[in-house]
């Protein structure tokens, strides 16, 4: 059977709707880092297709060294202390297996003349301690389900702890092309320290 992140990882990937915390492990990712309403954004719609491309001509070409399940999208986010979408820092990722390096990625990248992978790059990020829910519906309704993440945190000893390092997450485990908004499964992560 084909590694899938989703199903052997479910407390990464399949959290309940109500909050819970997470210790975060060190992972690796293809990203594309940019500026933009997502969407309206050219340069995402860019780069996620640059992600996307690099990512499954990764599968195809190393299938003899693991047979896995391309992992769901995902995206850093923060707005400079603005809700205006089109002031959005994001950057979008997509999670790899550990045996992709560099020179794996550079060879995917000459496979595919036709997208614009300059700005794609491989990188390990380890989130750590986090609070984090699922989140069902529009994304425009999140607003909801992060309160809800926020007053859990404080009831039970952290505080929320984004800055430029550390921002909010989101992994998107529904295709919005093929998805009813309501039925939208947005897993939302957030950075916290302790309190106490």
């Amino acid at each position: 059977m084909p590694i899938d992140f989703k199903k052997e990882q479910k407390d990464l990937y399949q959290p309940k709707t109500t909050p819970s915390i997470i210790d975060v492990p060190e992972m690796l990712f293809i990203a594309a880092d940019g500026k933009g309403d997502p969407n309206t954004s050219a340069e995402y719609a860019a780069a996620v297709g640059a992600l996307f491309g690099l990512s499954w001509a990764i599968k195809m070409s190393n299938k003899a060294v693991l047979e896995y399940v391309v992992a769901p999208l995902e995206g850093f986010w923060s707005a400079a202390d603005s809700t205006e979408k089109s002031n959005f820092e994001w950057t979008a990722l997509i999670r790899q297996p550990d045996f992709v390096t560099e020179e794996i990625l550079q060879a995917a990248k000459s496979k595919m003349p036709d997208l614009d992978t300059s700005k794609a790059r491989l990188v390990r990020i380890t989130e750590g301690l986090c609070v984090q829910a699922m989140h069902i519906g529009p994304y425009d309704d999140e607003p909801a389900t992060i309160a809800a993440m926020e007053r859990y945190a404080v009831e039970t000893g952290y505080a929320i702890d984004i800055s430029d390092a550390r921002r909010h997450h989101e992994i998107y485990l529904s295709d919005p092309r093929k998805t009813a908004p309501e039925k939208l499964k947005t897993v939302i992560r957030h950075p916290v320290r302790k309190t106490t």
